[in-house]
């Protein structure tokens, strides 16, 4: 299976840095990915603003093993979820940092919370399974210039 990872250029590799996320807490060590290039495109969108959006980012398709998931439907979450208030991260870090820790599969298949119905998917760094994940390209990925984000 192929997903999608958007990145500065400095960073296009198979790394976690262990920064906090909506799905894992700071020192948990996750790499977070998308099911396809265009929410990949919108995950970094959100976070950055246009003069960011300016830089040299790679786009990285990454193969992943069909088996090997723990998949998180929205009917396991509460409602609000999605949202960008404290509770919300919570939520969904105690269930990310519970799989990253458990170490029960290599992929956390988790709701998007920018696009319903679309998906994103956490890669475990420190699962025996990882070396099989594969980088098979890595491309310029330049952001249309009519992308404003004031953030």
């Amino acid at each position: 299976m192929e997903i999608y990872r958007i990145a500065h250029s400095s960073y296009s590799q198979l790394l976690s840095y262990g920064a906090a996320g909506r799905w894992n807490s700071s020192g948990v060590e996750v790499i977070y990915t998308a099911s396809n290039r265009s929410l990949a495109c919108l995950e970094v969108v959100v976070h950055k603003n246009s003069d960011e959006l300016k830089e040299l980012f790679r786009i990285m398709v990454i193969h992943i093993p069909d088996k090997s998931f723990k998949k998180i439907d929205l009917t396991d979450l509460p409602e609000g979820w999605h949202l960008t208030d404290n509770n919300a991260y919570n939520i969904c870090r105690l269930i990310g940092n519970d799989w990253a820790v458990s170490n029960k599969s290599l992929i956390l298949q988790v709701p998007s919370s920018i696009i319903k119905n679309e998906t994103n998917f956490l890669i475990n760094v420190n699962h025996d399974d990882f070396s099989k994940v594969k980088v098979t390209d890595i491309e310029p990925f330049f952001f249309d210039p009519r992308i404003k984000n004031e953030k």
